[in-house]
């Protein structure tokens, strides 16, 4: 066999593969909206895979307005802007401090924070409702955005602190005898180098945010400050489940993270290869 058949023969097998990856990450999605248009006592009837009938489009103004989207749709975009600008910000503040401004404390300070990448939520969920409470943050939005920022930091700094050194030493220096401040060299130097790690950082804490679920519950006690994913359950429980509206919610909360992505396609591509080939 020369070459040009194996040639051909490989990038059939690719195209092959990259489909076969594409229907099976497409079709859950769009298998997930076509039930959203099927009342609970259709979606039991029928066969689960056949399209609707009739299409119910009345399960939407139902999720949202009964089903407390009004209120928890608002709530997860200010969580996740919020704590995605913060995150990024103070990652990439830290990661040159880290990375370029050497002091006695450090490393000591640095090892701190990737410390925090070690420890699981679960082992710190009593001592963090305690600490909110303690504070009189309990059932506040700012109450849920400091843990937020605060457990996306760790995973932030790492990156940024691990990409701001490649940053060569001699942009700062050639700053500094300018007479730039160390404000003045992160805002029009360290900041835009790296754009990279930042987008991919906005992507992992982005949905992140969007899709937690577990300190919200315990932060929260009303339906005020809840986010999405804590009243995506409404319409499922131990008695029955309303299948039709369940996958409702759930596609009104999927719809924010295709659009993420729609609108920053091509810079999370650019990022994430960028990323790659600093790393």
């Amino acid at each position: 066999m020369d070459s040009r058949n194996i040639s051909v023969v490989t990038k059939v097998i690719v195209y092959a593969i990259m489909i076969a990856f594409t229907v099976l990450t497409v079709y859950p999605i769009l298998w997930l909206v076509l039930q959203s248009f099927k009342t609970n006592q259709v979606y039991l009837t029928t066969n689960r895979l056949s399209l609707p009938a009739t299409w119910h489009f009345a399960n939407y103004p139902f999720v949202w307005t009964h089903g407390g989207f009004r209120t928890a749709f608002p709530n997860s975009l200010i969580y996740s802007v919020v704590t995605v600008s913060s995150v990024v910000l103070l990652s990439n503040m830290a990661g040159f401090a880290f990375a370029k401004l050497r002091f006695k404390i450090t490393k000591l300070l640095y090892g701190l924070f990737i410390v925090g990448i070690l420890l699981t939520l679960q082992s710190i969920l009593i001592p963090l409702f305690l600490m909110v409470n303690a504070v009189g943050l309990y059932d506040t939005r700012i109450g849920v955005l400091i843990p937020y920022i605060g457990l996306g930091l760790p995973m932030g700094v790492y990156l940024c602190t691990d990409f701001a050194k490649s940053i060569h030493d001699e942009l700062i220096e050639s700053a500094r005898i300018d007479r730039a401040s160390y404000i003045q060299i992160f805002v029009r130097i360290i900041l835009p180098m790296c754009a990279p790690v930042s987008v991919t950082l906005a992507i992992i804490s982005f949905t992140g945010t969007w899709n937690e679920f577990i300190v919200m519950n315990l932060l929260t006690a009303g339906d005020r400050y809840k986010s999405i994913p804590a009243v995506v359950g409404r319409f499922s429980g131990a008695l029955g489940s309303d299948y039709g509206k369940l996958y409702t919610s759930l596609t009104v909360a999927l719809i924010p993270i295709v659009v993420f992505y729609l609108i920053f396609r091509n810079q999370i591509t650019k990022g994430v290869a960028a990323g790659a080939v600093k790393g």
